[in-house]
C-alpha cells in the first residue's frame, strides 16, 4: 500500500447499525498495512466535502466503536453536491467543484463512500470526474443490487421481528387485528423476513400488490378456523392492485423524493369497514435504524471495510465491495446501482411463506 498515503471515508444516507464497524475496519486495516497512512473522516456525508468539514481518524479514535450504532462521522441523506441546497438558499445548485476542491486540498488518494443507492450514485458521479472512489453497501432496506445482503439489514430485521413477537400477546388477548408497518422503501425484505420469522398471518410487500378483499377474506378465514386474531406485517412501500404508494410529503432540501409511510392506517380503516374487526397499527419507523448492531452486521461491516482497504491497496477504484454466499468480492459501482435488489414474488422465500399459510394479499389464504 506504499502508493497510498491518504484515504478519506464518509458515511452518507440514512444511519444504520454497523457504520462505525466499517469506519473501525478501514482505520485499523489501513494502519496495519502501513502506519504512515492517514485516514481522514469526512463529516456529515457529502456535506463535509462541500463545506470542508473533516477530522483525522487514528486507532484510538475508533477504539470501542464496534458495538455503537449510528456513525461517529455523522451523515446526511439530502446533501448531494451536484444538487446542493446551501444554508439560506432557496434553490439547489451544483457545488461539486467545492467538493472536488476539498478532496484536493486534503491531498487524498481516494475516497471510501459508505451508503446506499443514493450515496453510491453520487460516488459514481465523482468517479466520472476523476475522483478515485470505492463503495461500501449500507442500507437497512437491503435493496442494493449485486450483493446478497447489505449491513444494517440484519439489525433492522431483528428489531422488527421482536416487535412482531410482542404484538402477538396483545392481539390474541384482545382478539384484534394488529398491523406492524416496517421500512424498506420499494423493497419488501424487512417485511418478508420479519413477517416469516414472527409468524405474520398477512405480509404485504411492494413486489406483490394487494387486493383488500383478499386481505379481509384471509382474516375472516382465520376466524372460521378458530383464530380470533391476526398479525399483519406491512412494508411502507406496499400498495394495492392498480393503486399507488402512500406518502408523507417529500424529503426536505434538494432531495425531493417522496417519504413513504402511513399505508397501514389506510389498510386498517378498510379492514374495519369491511369486517367490523378492531384494528390497531404500530409503525416502527426510525426504531429500525437505531441501537447497537447485531453480531452479523458487525461481522459483515468489518469484512466490507477491510475489503475496501484491500481494493485501495491494489488501486482498484470504481468498485463496490459485495458478498455472494460466503464469498466477499467486488463489482463496478455502476453495476451495483443499475437495478434495485427486490423480492422475487415467485422466489423461495415467498413460496415457503405461502406453504405455511401466509397471505400476501393477492389471494385469500
Amino acid at each position: 500500500m506504499s502508493s497510498i498515503k491518504r484515504i478519506g471515508i464518509l458515511t452518507a444516507g440514512g444511519d444504520c447499525p454497523g457504520l462505525n464497524a466499517v469506519i473501525r475496519a478501514v482505520v485499523k486495516s489501513s494502519l496495519r498495512r502501513d502506519p504512515r497512512i492517514q485516514v481522514t473522516g469526512i463529516l456529515d456525508g457529502y456535506a463535509g466535502l462541500v463545506e470542508n468539514r473533516t477530522r483525522s481518524l487514528t486507532e484510538s479514535d475508533v477504539s470501542g466503536i464496534l458495538v455503537r450504532g449510528g456513525t461517529i462521522l455523522g451523515t446526511s441523506n439530502r446533501d448531494n453536491p451536484f444538487n446542493y441546497l446551501s444554508k439560506g438558499a432557496t434553490r439547489p445548485t451544483d457545488r461539486s467543484k467545492d467538493a472536488l476542491a476539498t478532496f484536493r486540498r486534503l491531498k487524498l488518494d481516494g475516497l471510501i463512500a459508505v451508503g446506499g443507492d443514493g450515496t453510491l450514485r453520487c460516488a459514481l458521479d465523482f468517479e466520472r470526474l476523476g475522483v478515485p472512489v470505492i463503495g461500501v453497501p449500507k442500507t437497512i432496506d437491503n435493496d442494493l443490487g449485486e450483493t446478497d445482503v447489505t449491513f444494517g439489514f440484519d439489525s433492522a430485521l431483528t428489531i422488527a421481528t421482536e416487535a412482531v413477537d410482542r404484538l402477538h400477546t396483545t392481539a390474541e388477548s384482545h382478539h384484534r387485528v394488529l398491523i406492524c408497518e416496517v421500512m424498506g422503501r420499494y423493497a419488501g425484505w424487512i417485511a418478508l423476513h420479519s413477517g416469516m420469522s414472527g409468524g405474520g398471518d398477512v405480509i404485504l410487500i411492494p413486489e406483490i400488490p394487494y387486493n383488500i378483499r383478499a386481505v379481509c377474506q384471509s382474516i375472516q378465514n382465520r376466524k372460521k378456523r378458530g383464530r380470533r386474531f391476526s398479525i399483519m406485517v406491512v412494508a411502507e412501500g406496499a400498495r394495492p392492485v392498480g393503486g399507488t404508494w402512500i406518502t408523507q410529503g417529500k424529503y426536505k432540501g434538494a432531495d425531493k423524493r417522496p417519504r413513504l409511510g402511513g399505508i397501514s392506517h389506510h389498510i386498517a380503516a378498510e379492514i374495519e369497514k369491511r369486517t367490523g374487526d378492531e384494528v390497531r397499527v404500530v409503525i416502527l419507523g426510525h426504531l429500525q435504524r437505531g441501537g447497537i448492531p447485531t453480531a452479523r452486521d458487525r461481522w459483515l461491516a468489518t469484512h466490507f471495510g477491510a475489503h475496501a482497504v484491500e481494493l485501495a491497496a491494489r488501486n482498484h477504484w470504481g468498485r463496490m465491495v459485495n458478498v455472494r454466499g460466503t464469498h466477499f468480492g467486488d463489482i463496478p459501482i455502476a453495476q451495483a446501482v443499475n437495478q434495485l435488489h427486490r423480492v422475487d414474488p415467485t422466489g423461495e422465500d415467498v413460496t415457503v411463506a405461502r406453504s405455511v399459510g401466509t397471505s400476501f394479499g393477492d389471494r385469500a389464504a
